[in-house]
């Protein structure tokens, strides 16, 4: 297979991000489909990964391109093949038949990743067994090495999906998930995902261009995910991919979409600044700023929320505040929601809010009133919301 012969895969993100990853595939040109139902255990998602994501269809190059550019995406994944399995014996040789010489190379390590549901093969490590047997059937009738390849969790990830006797075999293109942008090398408490941080900055209809602040900054991802879309900057430009290892892969279209997107990043002025309470924080987001090549283009500062000010023209506020697992539970929590609120309603006339949070009483007490829209997701195993809001002017 070339690089650009047609490919039908998956892009998973978490789960009420798919709006955002919709929004960023139409932008970069992928022919993508969003879910035509809500995600369930046996949707058709992504196996073994948070259920939210979409189908694709396009060809190698995209492939490149999402890995590079996505900023919502969790994982890229390629469907090999699908087919009726309800034997060991069937799956074994329809599993054989598939162009595995595409992903992988004789000899070399895969892991499995396999979920049985609603299946008469229902054991997972068994499913993996005659998969992994299927692949070396496939080289041996190829002639292509007389060494097999074998398990190894550093491996190529290979997806397995059984559903109702139906099996869905996938191939991992991106390697790390995709929130691993490189430049986080240490965290503050209570991390946010950088593809987490990225979504709420689209959902919150940030312009790129206009201040931002995040009074609750900890490691500084919100900060250093708006500097980098503000430049236009790929989130996956200074990170290694799976597809790199493929048999396929061409360096010399791999330069040309680096050259492209290179060429597509342009400098900002726009003023981004975080702070936080806690001084090690602040540390820790000025070296992740530092290794994102964005120390010059944020301003980081320590102090409390109760320091809050505006500093130019109205902006956005985007922030992760404490919601019940970084502090303690009560009275001071509530205490810090209405102080902050108070602070937005009596300092930032003018400016838009949005607020991650995983209680609708904490919320509440930002004494802002009903957000003008929410959607819900999932940081860390917890259920939260993102609300927004606009501060009125005063009449």
């Amino acid at each position: 297979m070339t690089p650009t012969d047609a490919i039908h895969g998956f892009i998973s993100c978490a789960p009420g991000l798919e709006a955002c990853l919709l929004s960023e595939c139409i932008a970069l040109g992928l022919k993508a489909f969003p879910p035509q139902r809500a995600a369930t255990h046996s949707s058709k998602g992504l196996p073994g990964e948070e259920p939210g994501g979409m189908e694709f269809s396009g060809s190698f190059v995209d492939i490149y391109r999402s890995n590079l550019h996505l900023r919502t995406a969790s994982r890229v994944v390629v469907r090999l093949g699908e087919f009726y399995a309800a034997s060991f014996s069937e799956l074994r040789k329809k599993a054989s038949r598939l162009p595995w010489e595409t992903f992988i190379k004789p000899a070399q390590t895969v892991t499995m990743r396999v979920v049985c549901h609603k299946s008469k093969l229902y054991h997972s490590d068994a499913v993996a067994e005659r998969v992994l047997n299927a692949i070396n059937d496939h080289f041996s009738h190829l002639k292509k090495s007389s060494l097999p390849v074998k398990l190894d969790p550093q491996g190529q990830l290979i997806l397995v999906r059984l559903v109702n006797d139906h099996c869905t075999i996938s191939i991992d293109s991106s390697g790390d998930l995709l929130h691993r942008r490189g430049y986080r090398l240490e965290t503050a408490k209570a991390p946010l995902r950088e593809t987490l941080a990225a979504g709420l900055l689209l959902a919150s209809g940030w312009d790129g261009t206009s201040p931002l602040i995040d009074p609750f900054c900890g490691s500084g991802t919100i900060p250093i995910e708006a500097a980098i879309l503000s430049q236009h900057i790929p989130p996956g430009i200074a990170r290694k991919f799976r597809f790199m290892d493929w048999f396929n892969f061409s360096h010399d279209v791999w330069n040309s979409v680096l050259e492209h997107a290179r060429k597509n990043i342009k400098t900002s002025q726009v003023q981004i600044l975080g702070y936080d309470r806690d001084a090690g924080a602040i540390e820790i987001a000025a070296g992740n700023a530092m290794r994102a090549a964005q120390k010059d283009n944020i301003i980081f500062q320590n102090h409390a929320v109760s320091y809050l000010r505006p500093t130019s023209e109205p902006g956005w506020v985007v922030t992760n505040p404490p919601y019940g697992r970084r502090l303690h539970e009560g009275k001071d929590l509530r205490n810090l929601y209405a102080r902050f609120g108070s602070l937005l309603t009596t300092h930032f006339h003018g400016w838009k809010v949005a607020v991650l949070s995983s209680d609708d009483h904490l919320l509440g007490n930002l004494g802002l009133g009903k957000p003008l829209s929410c959607f819900h997701t999932v940081n860390g195993g917890i259920s939260v919301e993102l609300a927004l809001y606009e501060i009125q002017r005063s009449v």
